[in-house]
């Protein structure tokens, strides 16, 4: 066995341990819970804009491009544009690997990868910010409710040509709405891809703990995860993926598409 074979075994163990380690599984969930509450996931920039991620879920998802190594990226939810920025620069160093590994010179303000979101509601000044942005070239935003008909119609023609696409769902968290989201969106994603479904951790908080919004336990990302993925085999939960990460607002909310 090979010191890199030997280090991913360890790894895998680790992994499988964790899943049976109630003691880490509650202390997770109860950082995960004190830190909402003190609005600890507002805290975080990524390249200047405001993300409202757990750090722990940004590597989670660089890992996952670096992994499939998408050309498209969709996400719902835009806020402050700091996701966008993050995907955008993600894919931005998939094409600075991929020239650095063929030998070529490449154009940084041109890319075949792209990054759309969807938000229905664009503020003024973050659509300005986003636009002034250096990954700017590499995003595209359409403004609706993610579920109209009209926005999912003009997502799916901007994804046609692409041959390897990541959905992200991070807009309104009620179950009607994420359920709506993934019937309109999941089938975008390509085999051996990931349709993220974030603040499943809803579920797992205390009833009422978000008193100002529409969602709450028994309404929320993960319910829908729940409803919709049995009619949807060629999905699954990767579960490695939050039992590396351990705090993320996305518990069974890492669903990769089988195949490719």
């Amino acid at each position: 066995m090979t010191p890199e074979q030997q280090f991913a075994l360890e790894r895998r163990e680790r992994l499988a341990a964790y899943g049976q380690d109630a003691e880490f599984q509650a202390l997770s969930r109860q950082w995960l819970q004190q830190s909402m509450a003190k609005k600890y996931v507002y805290n975080h920039d990524w390249m200047g804009r405001p993300i409202i991620q757990y750090p722990q879920d940004m590597v989670g998802i660089q890992e996952l491009v670096w992994r499939v190594r998408p050309d498209l990226i969709i996400e719902t939810g835009i806020a402050h544009g700091g996701s966008l920025i993050l995907s955008a620069s993600l894919l931005a160093l998939l094409d600075m690997s991929d020239a650095i590994e063929a030998g070529t010179t490449m154009d940084p303000r041109r890319s075949a990868r792209k990054v759309i979101g969807v938000d229905i509601d664009i503020r003024a000044h973050n659509r300005a910010a986003i636009e002034a942005h250096p990954m700017a070239s590499r995003i595209k935003m359409f403004q609706g409710s993610s579920v109209a008909e009209e926005t999912v119609e003009q997502v799916r023609a901007a994804a046609q040509g692409y041959g390897n696409v990541m959905v992200f769902l991070d807009s309104m968290h009620t179950h009607a709405h994420v359920l709506a989201e993934l019937e309109a969106y999941a089938g975008l994603v390509t085999p051996g891809s990931y349709c993220v479904v974030f603040d499943t951790f809803v579920d797992d908080m205390p009833a009422k703990f978000f008193p100002d919004r529409p969602w709450d336990v028994g309404d929320n990302p993960k319910t829908a995860v729940r409803q919709w993925l049995p009619a949807h085999p060629e999905f699954q939960v990767d579960r490695d993926m939050e039992r590396q990460l351990m705090v993320t607002v996305a518990p069974e909310g890492f669903l990769r598409r089988s195949g490719g």
